[in-house]
């Protein structure tokens, strides 16, 4: 079978990241929202985690806060740059998130946040993960959801379309909750469990939204990108059309983000297992207190007279 084709350029990827690691601590409002849920989450576990990866690390804020933790012991960070690895703490690794140099069992958590969305082989990362993942390890990650910058996408298109006459892709698409959800299940995690979260950040401009993203290595790395870079037109068309659509009485812009939270466990005989169809010993009707009918037999209600219609 021919592999699927690929939808990011890591290698563009990597090296636009590489630029911004000088201010990416300026720049972790986002990041530090997800280190936050996602720590909070760990912290309600009743158990030990001797052994924790921060997996696309950044410079390991996520790392550094589940490390407070009292559960937590050893964190080792991973990134796939490496000038943002040697701002982890130590001990950090070099590679990428869908190539993991990790040997099986090696992890008792596993945590992510705002990676995962731009490997090209998500199936196959989550696999790699839970494999990393020791017998009732945990799988912790935050990743843009399919909602996140719609704004930003729809007036880009909306200006590409007026001044150019046609449009490319310039935003990533992401995927949904249940995407995600079927992905863990796919992967072989034990209780998946996806939910999603959406919020709003103000931003001074346009500009400076879109400033951020890069920083965060959400530029366009598509592979079906134009090469032609947005004309100063267009850009400033689609700035224009942001402060009218979604602009602040301040003169600033929001944008939303949606981040998916995803978990799972690695399989372990211990855990909880869902009973085979037709196994209950308790009928539903009896737990509620009503009548159980037929499956065909329908509800009937009394005919309204009307004026309880007008009503």
């Amino acid at each position: 079978m021919s592999e699927p084709p690929l939808l990011f350029d890591r290698r563009l990827l990597r090296q636009r990241r590489a630029r911004f690691a000088d201010e990416i601590e300026e720049r972790e409002v986002l990041l530090a929202h997800v280190a936050r849920e996602i720590a909070e989450r760990v912290e309600i576990m009743l158990r030990a985690f001797p052994r924790a990866l921060d997996l696309g690390a950044y410079r390991g804020l996520l790392g550094r806060t589940i490390a407070k933790l009292p559960s937590v012991e050893e964190v080792v960070y991973a990134e796939s740059v490496l000038a943002f690895a040697r701002r982890c703490p130590a001990p950090a690794v070099v590679c990428d998130e869908d190539l993991l140099p990790f040997k099986d069992g090696a992890f008792n958590l596993i945590v992510s946040g705002l990676a995962l969305h731009r490997v090209n082989d998500l199936p196959g990362s989550l696999i790699q993960i839970r494999r990393a993942l020791a017998p009732d390890g945990l799988f912790m990650a935050a990743a843009l959801g399919a909602d996140a910058l719609a704004e930003l996408r729809e007036c880009l298109l909306a200006a590409e379309e007026e001044v150019d006459g046609g449009v490319s892709p310039r935003v990533a698409p992401f995927g949904d909750v249940r995407a995600y959800g079927a992905l863990l299940q796919r992967a072989g995690f034990a209780l998946p469990v996806t939910d999603a979260e959406e919020i709003e950040v103000i931003y001074p401009s346009p500009r400076a939204l879109m400033q951020e993203i890069r920083a965060l290595g959400g530029g366009n790395v598509l592979m079906a990108r134009s090469k032609k870079p947005l004309s100063r037109r267009t850009l400033e068309r689609a700035e224009d059309l942001y402060r009218a659509r979604y602009g602040t009485p301040d003169g600033k812009i929001v944008a939303t983000f949606q981040f998916v939270f995803m978990s799972g466990w690695g399989p372990d005989p211990s855990q909880q297992k869902p009973l085979k169809p037709g196994s209950a010993r308790t009928r539903l009707a009896d737990a509620l207190g009503t009548t159980e009918h037929a499956g065909g037999a329908k509800a009937s209600f009394p005919k309204p007279h009307s004026q309880d219609l007008e009503e």
